[in-house]
């Protein structure tokens, strides 16, 4: 085994050392230089090969290694479809790389400039002739041979890097092993295929192709990533054979071999087979379960995302971790802003920040292991946001850049799938500077195709760009940045991703310096136009080879077809870039275009012409996709299939849109287009009837939506069964065996039809074929299977099937002997199942065995336990049926069950157990409601809201299928099935049971007993002789006049009832004395009577006769009820008389306003003009001119006395008044109540139609009861307590409506009552009620309650003063009290100046001003404005510190002018101003004249 496994070592390592040498990588696919193919010349002449220097080489353009970039598959329209899987790789490539040169910077080999030197003379070679050995002639040949064999590979790999043809034939990167492995292991075959278009897999057992859907349970096959395997459950002999794969494209087909050999080893031969995904590293095989999976998940723009998986990797392995790898679509995700991952050693975690479009999709988590990889998808589906404007469209999506150069980028978009209320108009880009936020919209015209040419970037800076789309209804949200990009040339980010070169390996280089400075640069080349719209025209080519070494620009000119002038496009700016957009061009005419390159130098020759362009669209709307075809997959999404839409150019995919049956509201299916023709929608609502249409799209636009499918209704599609389990021998003999078995958990959503039985002989361990037993399915759960042979072994399974095929096998039991049973207990019973389940109860069914031993069954035990409790028997005598309903169960728990058979030898074994039942009850769940309808007709009715397709209401009695029909008739309609007794008696006793198939499990029962039945039949008998039912019995009503109303209401009636009236036996009629009325659409039956009298006490009654049905009602009027009655019917006959004439509807009352006024009114009614009315208090009238009389007021029905009215006075009373008094003083209002209010009033109604009086006593009980309302009003009106600061302290108030001295207020402090004092004190002010604490400490702080009296109890107002409410109150209390300080001790002018001072010249001015201060004020004297200083003209004297006086000796016209005195301290300055004005004499004057 070791010298094997050694062997498979060496083979394994030799294999792959020539896959090294085969791998091509992308870096390395480039074109031979002509460097190569000089050397290769070279190489030729040396050995005596003859060649001419006049003979043309085949031309290869070489490609830089600045210039290399990843190969991208494409198709035939140049859209990247993929990567292209890297080729096989020849050893003289890996070698000619060392002799490639970069030709932007000349760095020559010293071979290249010899070999140069050489080939530049125009002059022949000659050709030495000299004789070679025989060793030389076959090394030459050898080598010509291997390079001819290099030549072949180098053409190969350059076919498949022609960027036209990258379709190419499958081909086998790593194909299968073969293994020789033990009899009864597993075996998987893996490889690994690359291909364009994806190649199509097929594996062949001896050249028969394997069917792994018809055997699932010997083959297993998988196709992930190219990656191909299939696995070989159970080997046993008949596997051993070579295996093949095929795979197939449009290019070809290719093949694979490996072949399986199964040894068998014998019973005392130990082998240690090493199992499939064996890790030698860590010594074990690791097992990857991955559970808590996440569901298919719907998320919004904007909002957070979280997908996450637990993974249990078995063995746990110290400092060992799986790898999680996360994909979108199948491209592996890497964290970005976008997307982070989280793997804490037991769940890994996906989340999606900021949900756009561009995040939906199929979402895969594989775990890598040691020992292999398992894997697990959803797909997430993220909706648009909300628009801020209704009908605009949505956001763009998928914005990406293409083909960035120093000052141009391609951008690109998708069409977002919803378009609004119209169709979009156009698009605008926006672009933004990395680092900053600053967008600038790139078009000012809108686009309509979905990629656009970005012009005038900054060389070196990086952008990002975003796309908006608009229509009618206004613009769109804008769509998620693209990556950043850098406006440079392509060459220079190829070196930038290079990185540093390699190190130095010992090759001397140099550089020869060309003198191609001030050279003017040739015309460029491979000019082309690349797009074409009516918007743009894109030109492409490539830059001039002579060029020097500084870097050229570009000058681009146009030509109208037919003209012969040219004209500059870029007149302004050169382009850098070897690309450029031209704007602005008439749609539908052709032009010519060339471009010329420049630099220092000069402007150099014009590139060959384009040829006649026409300005237009080359790319077409896509056409209709084909026919729609829905069909049903989950309760909550639906498969679409459709067409694919034909002749269609850079195809961007599909949108499916859905729309409930009938609504016209269509919404998108997904928010991203699909390029297959196969899509699942999810989040469907089940049993809705929905249609689907789907419409293309590509860079032009949207093709028209197909016509709407046929409608399907979201439910889950049938499938084949799932496996049956429990398979039991039941009874054995020598020459037959009974097998018994469990029905399928799930039918698939059809009903099972049948079962079918495979059989396979055990010998010795070793088993044979399986072979079919039944060739008619059997429709029971058990099987007889005859012709076995006695004392053989025996292996069986069950496939079950429906509707939709054949099932999952069941699991193969143990091998069974054939044999005779002869013990004397019953075998077990069989087809164990469960219906009825609840959170407390279920109902168990079986089979009677089918051995019963010595004597037959006389009883059955059932026992249950918890999933990992003991058994225990649920009751404790047997049961004679084969059914049990067993109660008292835990919600939430799993239970299994387990039936035994007995008879009189004992209790036979156990059956097989059922699975884990959950206690629990389903939401929607019903239970079957008995009902009695309006004819009697007693029945059972069971309604299920989950049918489906096919499912059927099977009813039993006492769990078995009914015998006689003649007693039940079922009815059903929909989801409602009815069962009707058609002749109940004590025969139908027992229960009745539903179950509706093709559900999951959904059933109930319903047991009828002996006092059940009595109580339906007593029901039944009331419907068949009915008794007309009343909303309300008999009543009796007394209504104005004194009239008497006996009255009933009848609930449910025909047109045909009829009425019969009855007093004390006697049946009345429609009179003067009796008035009768049945109202038959309210049901109300009326008798009424004008008056009662002695001889209408006793018994009235109503009889109603409906058909069949009969009422009765009665009302018993006599003694002490019937003589209340009468006296209430006298009165209000009264009272009605009185109403007759002028009368009080209400009478004399009082109310208090929210103002604190209090109103006496009184309503009236059937008043007149001529109606006198008369108010009177203290039984003296108030007559018309009195001050009282003023107060009176009446308005259409109500008269109204305003005691608290304030009487306005005449202007001439009010000035009377005001002269009486000061003018300081003001004249209180008068309050709105007093004393002096008290009194009895009374109001007096009376014309000739009648006299009405009412009276309100306002004394004593009457006066305090309309304090107590107003104090109500007065305490309930009081604000929450404020506080104040003045200069003497902190006052504490609270406002009220008003305020009577009759009203008690008291103030309390911290719960104690506050005295009066000098420093505290209380009062009201107006409606002020106030607290004033002067000069308050910290003793003064704490919580002040104000108590005010409401009438019955009290309503307090509390303050916290403390804390900040505290400190603001004292420090403004502090503040004014200094302030109030500071005022009365300022410095000021007291009086004694006069305003104006006119004086005679030659006269004396003294003046003396009074001054007060504290401190004393300084005092000085100005005059305008200057000071004055005390001379022998001017005396200044301050006396007292009271007394400033000025004197001015013999006064002249200069001492005229504005003086003042100033006095000034510590809290002020004032300033006493006063004017003096010196005249002269008339006489005086003349003489100076």
């Amino acid at each position: 085994m070791s010298g094997s496994l050694e062997v498979r070592k060496e083979q394994q390592q030799l294999q792959q050392r020539n896959l090294e040498t085969r791998y091509e990588s992308s870096y390395h696919q480039s074109r031979l230089s002509s460097v190569s193919h000089q050397s290769y010349a070279a190489h030729v002449s040396s050995h005596g090969v003859k060649t001419s220097t006049k003979k043309k080489e085949k031309k290869i353009s070489s490609v830089s290694k600045k210039d290399k970039r990843a190969r991208l598959a494409v198709d035939t329209e140049e859209e990247v479809i993929g990567y292209v899987v890297p080729v096989f790789r020849s050893s003289h490539l890996a070698t000619k790389e060392l002799m490639e040169s970069q030709e932007e910077v000349k760095e020559e080999g010293v071979g290249y400039v010899v070999m140069r030197n050489l080939f530049s003379k125009d002059t022949e070679f000659k050709t030495r002739t000299y004789k070679k050995t025989r060793e030389t002639s076959i090394r030459e040949s050898a080598e010509r041979l291997a390079l001819s064999r290099k030549i072949h590979e180098k053409d190969e790999f350059q076919r498949r890097m022609n960027t036209d043809s990258l379709t190419h034939p499958p081909e086998f990167i790593m194909k299968p092993r073969g293994q020789t492995v033990w009899e009864g292991t597993n075996v998987t075959l893996h490889c690994t295929v690359a291909g364009w278009p994806k190649p199509r897999v097929a594996w062949y057992k001896n050249n028969v192709v394997i069917d792994a859907k018809a055997h699932p349970e010997k083959y297993i096959t998988e196709s992930q990533y190219n990656m191909h395997s299939l696995e070989i459950k159970n080997c046993d002999f008949t596997d051993t054979a070579e295996y093949r794969i095929s795979a197939l494209n449009i290019k070809g087909e290719s093949s694979a071999f490996a072949s399986v050999i199964i040894k068998r080893f014998k019973d005392e031969e130990k082998v240690i087979e090493r199992p499939h995904g064996y890790s030698s590293e860590y010594g074990v095989t690791f097992n990857t379960t991955i559970i808590d999976k996440f569901g298919v998940s719907f998320g919004r723009e904007g909002e957070t995302m979280s997908l996450g998986c637990t993974v249990i990797v078995y063995p746990v392995v110290k400092r060992y971790q799986p790898d999680i790898v996360w994909y979108r679509n199948g491209v592996a995700l890497s964290p970005s802003k976008w997307v982070t991952m989280h793997w804490s050693g037991e769940r890994a975690t996906l989340t999606l920040v900021h949900l756009n479009k561009e995040d939906e999709g199929l979402y895969t988590m594989r775990v890598n292991t040691k020992s292999g990889f398992d894997t697990y998808s959803a797909f997430v589906f993220v909706r648009d946001a909300d628009v801020e404007e209704e009908g605009v469209p949505v956001a763009p999506l998928d914005v990406r850049c293409h083909d960035a150069n120093k000052d141009y980028v391609v951008v690109t978009w998708k069409q977002p799938a919803v378009e609004g209320s119209s169709s979009i108009m156009g698009y605008y880009i926006d672009r933004c500077e990395v680092g900053t936020h600053h967008w600038a919209q790139c078009n000012d015209t809108p686009v309509k195709y979905a990629r656009f040419p970005v012009t005038g970037l900054n060389e070196g800076r990086s952008y990002v760009f975003r796309v908006r789309a608009f229509n009618n209804a206004g613009v769109s949200h804008p769509s998620r940045p693209s990556d950043p990009v850098v406006a440079m040339d392509p060459s220079d980010r190829a070196r930038l991703r290079a990185g540093p070169s390699a190190p130095w390996t010992g090759m001397i280089k140099f550089t020869e310096e060309d003198p191609t400075v001030g050279v003017v640069p040739g015309p460029p080349t491979d000019l082309a136009v690349t797009e074409s719209t009516k918007s743009y025209v894109v030109l492409s080519w490539k830059p001039p080879v002579q060029r020097g070494h500084e870097g050229v620009m570009y000058y681009v000119e146009k030509c109208m077809e037919g003209a012969d002038t040219w004209q500059r496009v870029n007149t302004g700016m050169p382009v850098k870039s070897p690309r450029f957009a031209l704007f602005d061009l008439a749609e539908g005419k052709s032009y010519n275009f060339r471009v010329r390159s420049c630099n220092s130098a000069g402007v150099g020759e014009p590139s060959e012409e384009t040829g006649a362009t026409t300005v237009g669209d080359r790319l077409d709307l896509p056409s209709v996709p084909g026919p729609i075809v829905p069909i049903r997959s989950t309760e909550t999404s639906v498969v679409v299939i459709w067409g694919a839409s034909k002749e269609v150019k850079n195809l961007v995919g599909y949108y499916i849109e859905v729309s409930v049956n009938g609504s016209g509201i269509w919404v998108p299916c997904n928010n991203k287009p699909v390029k297959g023709t196969r899509f699942e929608c999810h989040g469907l609502n089940t049993g809705d009837k929905c249609v689907f249409r789907v419409k293309a799209v590509n860079a032009a636009g949207y093709s028209q939506s197909t016509a709407e499918s046929e409608a399907c209704i979201v439910q889950a599609a049938i499938a084949t069964p799932s496996a049956s389990t429990g398979l039991t021998l039941l009874e054995s003999a020598r020459d037959y065996m009974v097998l018994g078995w469990t029905a399928p958990a799930n039918n698939g959503g059809a009903e099972v039809r049948g079962y079918y039985l495979d059989y396979r002989t055990v010998k010795d361990g070793v088993t044979s074929k399986w072979h079919e037993l039944n060739l008619k399915p059997v429709t029971t759960t058990s099987y007889k299977v005859t012709d076995l042979k006695e004392n053989n072994f025996y292996q069986f399974q069950v496939r079950a099937f429906n509707q939709a095929g054949l099932g999952e096998a069941s699991k193969p039991g143990v091998p069974l002997e054939c044999k005779e049973w002869t013990v004397a207990l019953p075998g077990p019973p069989h087809g164990l199942h469960v219906l009825e389940v609840r959170k407390d109860s279920l109902v168990l069914l079986w089979e009677p065995p089918t051995f019963n031993g010595r004597s037959p069954v006389t009883g059955y035990y059932v026992d249950f336990k918890e999933e990992d409790g003991r058994w225990r028997c649920v009751q404790e005598r047997s049961t004679k049926q084969t059914f049990l309903k067993v109660t008292g169960l835990q919600e939430g728990v799993a239970y299994k069950l387990r039936v035994h058979a007995k008879n009189i030898a004992g209790v036979g074994g156990p059956s097989e157990s059922t699975d884990a039942i959950l206690a629990q009850t389903r939401p929607g769940t019903n239970e079957i409601v008995v009902d009695v309808d309006d004819d009697g007709v007693i029945s059972l009715i069971f309604e299920c809201s989950d049918l489906k397709e096919g499912s059927k209401f099977m009813w039993s009695k006492n769990y078995e299928a009914f015998t006689d029909s003649s007693r039940l008739t079922v009815e059903t309609s929909g989801g409602r099935s009815r069962a009707i007794f058609n002749n109940p008696s004590l025969d139908d006793l027992g229960i009745y049971s539903c179950v509706v198939t093709n559900t999951d499990g959904v059933s109930a029962s319903y047991e009828l007993t002996e006092d059940e039945l009595r109580r339906l039949l007593d029901i039944s008998h009331d419907h068949k002789f009915p008794i007309i039912p009343f909303k309300t019995e008999m009543a009796i009503e007394l209504q104005e006049k004194g009239r008497v109303r006996f009255w009933a209401q009848v609930g449910k009636f025909t047109s045909n009832c009829q009425v019969e009236y009855v007093f004390n036996d006697n049946i009345i009629t429609q009179g003067k004395k009796y008035t009768m009325n049945f109202d038959k659409n309210t049901g109300m039956i009326e008798l009424f009577m004008d008056s009662l009298e002695i001889t209408d006490e006793g018994t009235y009654t109503f009889n109603l006769v409906d058909g069949k049905a009969t009422g009765r009602t009665s009302y018993v009027l006599i003694e002490t009820e019937f003589a209340e009655l009468q006296k209430k019917s006298e009165f209000e006959r009264a009272e009605w008389v009185r109403r007759q004439g002028p009368h009080f509807v209400e009478y004399l009352s009082f109310e208090v306003t929210p103002e604190c006024d209090v109103h006496l009114k009184c309503k009236v009614g059937n008043i007149k003009p001529a109606t006198e009315i008369s108010w009177y208090k203290d039984k003296i009238e108030i007559a018309e001119g009195d001050e009282d009389a003023k107060k009176i007021g009446k308005s259409a029905d109500e008269l109204i006395f305003d005691i608290g009215k304030l009487v306005i006075k005449s202007e001439k009373e009010k000035e009377k008044e005001q002269k009486k008094k000061p003018i300081s003083e003001e004249i209180p209002s008068k309050p709105k109540i007093s004393k002096k209010d008290a009194g009895v009033y009374e109001v007096y109604l009376q014309d000739e139609r009648g006299r009405d009086q009412t009276l309100l006593n306002l004394t004593e009980a009457g006066y305090q009861a309309v304090l107590n309302a107003v104090f109500k009003v007065i305490a309930n009106s009081s604000t929450e307590l404020k506080v104040t600061s003045t200069e003497h302290g902190i006052i504490v108030y609270s406002d009220v409506v008003h305020y009577l001295e009759d009203l008690r207020v008291g103030w309390l402090h911290k719960e104690s009552k506050i005295s009066q004092s000098e420093r505290v004190k209380s009062g009201v002010t107006g409606e002020q009620l106030w607290l004033k604490i002067n000069e308050p400490t910290e003793k003064d702080k704490g919580k002040y309650a104000l108590d005010i009296f409401d009438g019955s109890g009290s309503v307090k107002r509390v303050l916290d003063l403390t804390g900040q409410v505290w400190e603001e109150a004292f420090e403004e209390f502090k503040r004014l009290k200094a302030a109030a300080i500071a005022e009365r001790n300022r410095a000021r002018v007291v009086g004694g100046l006069p305003d104006v001072v006119t004086i005679q010249e030659g006269k004396s001015l003294n003046l003396t001003g009074n001054v007060w201060g504290d401190p004393v004020p300084e005092v000085s004297w100005i005059k305008n404005d200057k000071p004055l200083v005390c001379d022998d003209h001017i005396k200044l004297k301050f006396e007292n510190g009271k007394f400033a006086s000025i004197t001015i000796a013999a006064v002249s016209t200069a001492d005229s002018g504005k003086y003042a005195l100033m006095v000034k301290n510590k809290y002020g300055t004032e300033a006493g101003e006063f004017t003096v004005s010196v005249y002269i004499p008339e006489d005086e004057a003349e003489k100076k004249e």
